[in-house]
C-alpha cells in the first residue's frame, strides 16, 4: 500500500493546496482540521503536565527584534522579506523564542519563581525555495509545539530530563518509535555565538540528561543550533527516512543578548538559562509522520469520523440520527449515511475513510436497543446493548488508545461477503 502522506493525505481529504495561496502553504481540510486539533489539544495536555503556563505571541515584529535575537544575521536567507509599515519594517517570525524572550522580561522574578516555562503552539514562518517543498512535511508555514524553560544553572539537568519525559510519554500514545536520541554538538564553523567554555558546560548539562535518563546516543558536530546545543528525537518513517522530530535545546546567548535576569538569595541580579523544548513537533510534519505510520488507519481519538452509523433502509433513518445525536452528546465524532447507495456501497465508503467504527441499524437493532458494529480490521461484534458498545467506545477513545478495543471473546470473524 502507498503510504506517501503526499497521496494519502489528499485521497483521505485532511489537506490540499492551491496556486492562489502558494506552495508550502497547505489548506487543511474539515478531516485534517480534526487531526490537527486533537493533537494540539494532547500537546497542551503535556505542557500543563510538564508544569507550562500558556501564552500567546503575534506572528511578526519588528526586524530590529531579530537583529538582537542573533537570527537575523544568522538566519535572514530563511526569513520572508521585511515589510514597510509606517516608516518601519516587520519581520514574519521564524521562531518563537524572541517573542517568549520579551515575555518572560516583562515582570521581575526571583529564584523561587524559577523554572519559568512558557508554551505555545504557534505559528513560524520560513522563506523555502519551491524546490524542497513537498506535502506537510515541508512548508513554508510551520505550526510549532514549543516551550521555553526559563531556570537557574542548577535546574538545568532536571528540566532536560523532563522534556525528554514528556517526548517518550508522547511517543509512547502517538506510537511513534525512537530510532535514536542525537546529541548535536558545535561544529568548526563560525555560526555559533557565545563563548567556549559556555558551550562546553551545556554540552556537558545534555550528557548528564541523556544519561540520566538511561537512554543511548550518538554524537554529531556541526548539528547545533547557532545559540546552543541540543538533543534531537531521530525517528525513521516508513519509507526508511530520517527525521527530526522533538528537540530540546539549551541556550546561554539570548538570555545574555536580551538581559535577562533574576533576583538570587543574596538579592543580586543573576542570569537564568534558556531551554526550548519541542515536544510533539510542527504539526505539519507530525501530521505527515502520522499519516505514513498509520496508512490513514488513525487510532480512534484521532480519527476524524469516529462512528459511522448506515440506516439499514430509509424507515431506519430518523433512528441513525437519533443514534449520531447521543454519540455526539458523549463527546464522540460521529456520522450518518443514509444516501441512496446501498448497503454494501456505504460500508466499503466508510472503510475507505478508514472509520474505525461502522454501526448497522435496522429493525432488529431498534426493537432490541442493540448495535451490530463492524470493526475496522475486519472483525464484527455481535449485537450487544447500545449502552455497552457506546460506553467502550468512549473508554477507547478517552483513553487515547491506539486499538479497538473490545473484549476478544465478543469478536468474530466476519466470513460472510459484504452485501451490495
Amino acid at each position: 500500500m502507498n503510504h506517501d502522506h503526499r497521496k494519502l493525505g489528499r485521497d483521505l481529504g485532511l489537506f490540499d493546496t492551491h496556486d492562489l495561496v502558494g506552495a508550502g502553504l497547505p489548506l487543511w481540510l474539515p478531516d485534517g482540521a480534526v487531526i490537527r486539533a486533537e493533537l494540539e489539544r494532547f500537546a497542551a495536555e503535556q505542557a500543563m503536565r510538564g508544569g507550562c503556563r500558556r501564552v500567546f505571541s503575534p506572528v511578526l515584529a519588528k526586524r530590529e527584534l531579530y537583529e538582537r535575537s542573533g537570527h537575523w544575521a544568522q538566519f535572514s536567507d530563511d526569513m520572508f522579506p521585511p515589510m514597510k509599515v509606517g516608516g518601519e519594517e516587520f519581520v514574519l517570525r521564524p521562531a518563537n523564542c524572541p517573542h517568549h524572550v520579551l515575555i518572560y522580561a516583562s515582570r521581575q522574578y526571583s529564584y523561587r519563581d524559577l523554572p519559568v516555562r512558557l508554551s505555545e503552539l504557534g505559528s513560524m514562518f520560513r522563506s523555502e525555495l519551491s524546490g524542497v517543498l513537498g506535502g506537510l512535511s515541508r512548508v513554508r508555514q510551520i505550526n510549532l509545539d514549543d516551550t521555553h524553560v526559563f531556570c537557574t544553572a542548577d535546574q538545568v539537568q532536571a528540566e532536560v530530563v523532563e522534556g525528554l519525559r514528556r517526548v517518550q510519554e508522547a511517543y509512547a500514545v502517538l506510537g511513534i518509535e525512537v530510532a535514536y536520541f542525537r546529541l548535536s554538538l558545535r561544529g568548526d564553523s563560525g555560526k555559533y555565538l557565545g563563548g567556549g567554555s559556555v558551550w562546553d558546560r551545556a554540552e556537558q548539562q545534555l550528557r548528564a540528561a541523556l544519561d540520566q535518563q538511561g537512554v543511548d546516543y550518538v554524537e554529531a558536530p556541526g548539528e547545533a543550533a547557532f545559540y546552543g546545543p541540543k538533543i534531537d528525537v531521530q525517528v525513521v518513517d516508513p519509507a526508511g527516512r530520517e527525521q527530526t522530530l522533538s528537540t530540546v535545546q539549551l541556550d546561554f546567548v539570548l538570555p545574555e543578548r536580551f538581559d535577562l535576569d533574576y533576583i538570587g538569595r543574596d538579592g543580586a541580579k543573576l542570569r537564568p538559562v534558556m531551554i526550548h523544548r519541542g515536544v510533539l513537533s510542527a504539526m505539519e510534519r507530525l501530521v505527515a509522520h502520522l499519516i505514513e505510520l498509520y496508512g490513514g488507519a488513525f487510532p480512534p481519538w484521532l480519527a476524524p469520523a469516529q462512528v459511522v452509523v448506515l440506516p439499514i433502509a430509509d424507515r431506519h433513518a430518523d433512528a441513525a440520527a437519533q443514534f449520531v445525536e447521543r454519540l455526539t452528546d458523549a463527546g464522540l465524532r460521529a456520522e450518518a449515511d443514509d444516501s441512496d447507495n446501498t448497503l454494501g456501497l456505504r460500508i466499503r465508503r466508510a472503510r475507505d475513510r478508514q472509520a474505525p467504527y461502522v454501526a448497522v441499524i435496522g429493525d432488529r437493532e431498534i426493537a432490541a436497543y442493540q448495535l451490530a458494529l463492524r470493526l475496522r480490521d475486519g472483525r464484527q461484534l455481535p449485537a450487544q446493548p447500545t449502552d455497552d458498545a457506546v460506553a467502550e467506545i468512549e473508554r477507547v477513545v478517552r483513553g487515547r488508545r491506539r486499538d479497538l478495543g473490545f473484549a476478544a471473546e465478543l469478536v468474530e470473524p466476519v466470513r460472510a461477503n459484504v452485501p451490495s
